[in-house]
């Protein structure tokens, strides 16, 4: 990772604040992108401390001008990246009148169109130089439903959606997409996205632990490192994708009883 140049999206806390700790850890130049400054710069601070290199760019992922104008000063500042992660989301879990149209717009355009627009600005550098990395962060509501989370699900699909297309559309540019898919990781998202944590659905935690930070970092680290196109944490995940597949009714009805558990005071 020496010299290598790694973007971050979300990067102030959580899972993002967290791989970019990781890469600043293993030699790369980190440039962190994301909407809170003030968390921004601590991070930024917090790598440079470690004896890494990192620079900060406050930026609202939701606008699709300031996120275009960010990608051309990084390429004419710093240059191309060699990796670019997809982290940002946003959104909250709710039944389908209890989402607006403005929030459920919202949370298309972070996480699938923040997406769009800066993986379109950087491929083009990639596609030239031949080398490089896509990164693509989603939860297993990529490839399962639930209720009470449709407008959640929708976007988290579009996102699965785009990196699937993108890795027949770039195969042999020598650009690598990795699509990583975090279960339940303990972060501040639920406390930023109120009324949500009681459409999770009930699962058994000892199958399907929740991750810490440094966990789902270090997958995204070695998902991304080795060019694997699809990493999943925990991994009984897999095997639910497989089931839905195979049984959807089933595995819907499971998860529609494990919905009404989350729900009952």
């Amino acid at each position: 990772m020496t010299s290598k140049l790694v973007v971050v999206t979300g990067a102030s806390s959580g899972i993002g604040e967290a791989t970019a700790l990781r890469y600043g850890a293993a030699g790369a130049h980190v440039l962190l992108l994301a909407r809170n400054a003030e968390c921004l710069y601590g991070v930024a601070h917090a790598i440079r401390e470690a004896g890494g290199t990192a620079t900060a760019f406050p930026l609202d992922l939701q606008g699709a001008e300031a996120t275009k104008e960010t990608a051309a000063r990084i390429e004419g500042e710093i240059g191309t990246p060699d990796l670019l992660i997809n982290n940002a989301g946003a959104g909250r879990w709710l039944q389908l009148m209890e989402t607006s149209p403005e929030e459920a717009r919202a949370m298309m355009d972070v996480p699938y169109l923040a997406a769009f627009n800066l993986t379109r600005a950087f491929a083009p550098g990639m596609i030239a130089r031949r080398s490089g990395g896509l990164v693509f962060v989603t939860s297993p509501a990529s490839y399962l439903a639930w209720p009470n989370s449709s407008a959640y699900i929708a976007a988290r699909r579009a996102l699965a959606g785009f990196a699937e297309g993108l890795q027949s559309e770039l195969k042999g540019t020598g650009v690598a997409v990795t699509l990583v898919v975090l279960g339940s990781v303990d972060t501040p998202y639920f406390a930023h996205n109120p009324d949500s944590l009681e459409n999770v659905p009930k699962t058994d935690p000892r199958l399907l632990p929740t991750l810490t930070p440094q966990q789902a970092a270090e997958a995204i680290y070695e998902g991304a490192t080795q060019k694997k196109a699809f990493v999943v944490k925990p991994g009984l995940y897999r095997a639910l994708f497989v089931l839905n597949a195979l049984f959807p009714k089933t595995v819907a009805s499971q998860l529609r009883k494990a919905s009404k558990k989350a729900r009952k005071p």
